[in-house]
């Protein structure tokens, strides 16, 4: 429970943060002014998404689910709940291409991630035991 807490104000935190940033930028490229709802639902939409992307690797510390059921909830809980609210925002259009598209997209970025974390922690966890064997 206190690493869900703790991974819940990390998340909404950083989400605020992205959310501030992107809306910056767009005032910075020339964009003189924002609209007040949209800025609303655009930052409550990252805050929430911040917070998703940061209990959701929790999914992992559950050490009764081996590895591949983790990673199909993991995938399957960020993906769902992110394209209806990307869906739901505008930020991606509600058409076939569009989403398919997003889909693609997710599928590809999740994969690239989940092959680098899992070769970082499988290399980590080699030179670990290397040094555990270096003691004997």
């Amino acid at each position: 429970m206190k690493r869900f807490l703790k991974s819940s104000i990390f998340g909404i935190f950083f989400g605020g943060f992205i959310a501030v940033v992107i809306q910056s930028s767009f005032v910075l490229a020339g964009e003189e002014m924002i609209d007040g709802v949209l800025f609303i639902k655009n930052s409550l939409a990252s805050i929430f998404l911040g917070w998703l992307f940061s209990v959701t690797p929790l999914f992992f510390r559950i050490r009764s689910l081996n590895l591949p059921v983790q990673t199909l909830l993991h995938f399957l809980t960020v993906t769902v709940i992110y394209l209806l609210l990307a869906l739901g925002v505008g930020w991606v259009p509600f058409d076939l291409s569009s989403l398919l598209f997003a889909l693609i997209g997710m599928i590809l970025i999740y994969t690239i991630s989940w092959i680098g974390f899992y070769l970082y922690f499988k290399n980590e966890a080699k030179r670990l035991n290397d040094q555990l064997n270096h003691i004997r």
